[in-house]
């Protein structure tokens, strides 16, 4: 859990993925996944009608990060958008997407409960 009542769920296999991302989030839901690489799908969800400030968006985006194999680098990019950007291509295996309106995060990996930390995540 995160500040001003946003959470983070994190997706562990591509079927865990496939489940957060179609099944578990709200069109409006941050969606985060490191750029290139296989790691898990991170939903960003908040109180109804909620928009998530910049730092908020920067938390989540690391734990991204943390949750990849990127895990051990130093800054790392993060795709994000909203779960209704989020798109699976017809015959794709578990854990495949495409998505649109991309914002790039340029993050340091950190767990949940160090994410956002001084030091821990950059602009």
């Amino acid at each position: 859990m995160l500040a001003d009542g946003w959470q983070v769920l994190v997706g562990r296999t591509d079927a865990d993925n496939d489940y957060l991302s179609f099944r578990v989030a709200r069109p409006n839901d941050g969606w985060f996944h490191v750029r290139g690489q296989s790691g898990s799908h991170v939903i960003l969800q908040g109180p109804p009608g909620a928009d998530p400030d910049r730092q908020t968006l920067q938390r989540a985006a690391a734990i991204a990060a943390y949750h990849s194999k990127a895990r051990d680098a130093g800054v790392v990019a993060v795709s994000g958008t909203r779960v209704r950007d989020v798109t699976k291509p017809r015959g794709a295996k578990a854990g495949t997407v495409q998505i649109r309106n991309e914002r790039v995060f340029k993050v340091r990996p950190a767990r949940g409960d160090l994410a956002g930390e001084p030091g821990r995540a950059s602009a």
